[in-house]
């Protein structure tokens, strides 16, 4: 559509736009790790250039971002616009529709980040909005607004969670010494990023190696940062999962899902034991003779996790890669050098040719004090 504003205004209008939808995204980030299985969005309710009302969605995925934007706008919303940073919802679930709310109100004009592809949303809340008889503008930060929900999406277009491989390395990619000592490679600052990582994820998974090797807690330990609806998941066939760990002791508090094979009569003792810790425990079908990450992938995705956040060791990081699984690496890594007989990042491929390696766009390079941490993205 041509506009009929003088260039200047018209420059003046996208860059207004440009602002309050990142206003609206950076809202949307706030819900990250803590909607699932909802999408992060944001709203920002904007009145003759003023903003009346904020709001994005709350922990759990309700109340979504328009409603709570709408509320804190009151009267004001009427003849105002709405930036939202995915296409409102147009269908009733545990709450109306937003796009109901949005009419109701009074929003003169809907501005959208990008569209949802839920089924059940995917283009029908713009036509239920235009037929109301709102403007629409769509498009708006759209590559923003796709990178902040690229878990959600990964969920209902691939039926898996966005996966993070999280590395933390000697410059020569080793986790660990021989002997198996890997605590403290990086330091406090690297430390602190990863934790804030851990927070922006729905859940963090591990291999048995890991869990048995270092115990660890998995939460996030942050000041202000709840784990509560952050699930700790372990893929562990054998069941070497201890009940005496860190994790089982804590899972009555935070969740821990422990996927395993059949087994025998022990290998099922061990299964109620932990259950009866509160341990949430997925038994893989006959057929599997291994937990296969696949499998797991769609089984967290039809549990409503949309973002992982893998911190396991090389023979985890190894079949992710494998399985094609892996969307995003972060690896921290520290000016140190372990050398040929420390244990690798990641263990072998069974690689032929280079052409087989799987390949990543580096994104980022953070300096950390004396670390870095380095963002890559698959390439597709």
């Amino acid at each position: 559509m041509t506009s009929n504003l003088p260039d200047n205004q018209q420059d003046n209008a996208t860059k207004d736009h440009t602002n309050h939808m990142n206003s609206a995204l950076d809202l949307a980030r706030r819900g990250l790790g803590n909607v699932w299985p909802n999408p992060a969005v944001g709203c920002v309710i904007v009145q003759s250039g003023r903003v009346v009302g904020r709001g994005w969605t709350q922990p759990t995925g309700r109340p979504h971002a328009e409603t709570e934007a709408l509320r804190r706008a009151g009267d004001l919303a009427a003849g105002a616009t709405a930036y939202v940073t995915l296409e409102p919802c147009n269908h009733h679930g545990q709450t109306p529709p937003c796009t109901d709310a949005l009419i109701a109100a009074g929003i003169k004009k809907v501005v959208i980040a990008t569209q949802d592809p839920d089924r059940r949303v995917a283009g029908s809340g713009v036509r239920r909005l235009k037929e109301a008889g709102l403007e629409i503008e769509f498009g708006v930060c759209k590559s923003e607004a796709d990178k902040v929900n690229q878990g959600f999406f990964s969920r209902i277009e691939h039926a898996r969670p966005y996966i993070t491989l999280k590395i933390a390395t000697t410059l020569d990619g080793k986790i660990a010494t021989l002997s198996g000592e890997s605590q403290w490679i990086t330091g406090d600052f690297a430390r602190r990023a990863a934790h804030k990582l851990r927070a922006e994820h729905d859940a963090i998974m591990i291999g048995s190696g890991t869990a048995v090797a270092d115990d660890p807690s998995l939460t996030c330990r942050l000041p202000g940062i709840s784990n509560a609806r952050r699930p700790r998941v372990v893929l562990d066939g054998r069941l070497r999962f201890s009940p005496n760990s860190k994790l089982a002791h804590s899972a009555k508090d935070v969740p821990v899902i422990v996927f395993t094979l059949q087994g025998d009569e022990t290998h099922q003792e061990k299964v109620e034991h932990l259950k009866s810790l509160g341990v949430s425990v997925q038994v893989a079908p006959k057929e599997l003779i291994k937990v296969d990450v696949n499998w797991v992938a769609k089984e967290l995705a039809s549990r409503g996790i949309t973002r992982l956040f893998v911190e396991g060791g090389g023979t985890l990081a190894a079949s992710l890669l494998k399985a094609d699984l892996v969307d995003q690496i972060t690896w921290f890594r520290a000016p140190s050098v372990i050398g040929n007989d420390g244990l690798s990042a990641i263990e072998g491929l069974n690689l032929d040719k280079l052409a087989e390696m799987p390949k990543f766009i580096r994104k980022s390079l953070i300096q950390l004090d004396e670390d870095c941490l380095e963002i890559l993205s698959r390439k597709r």
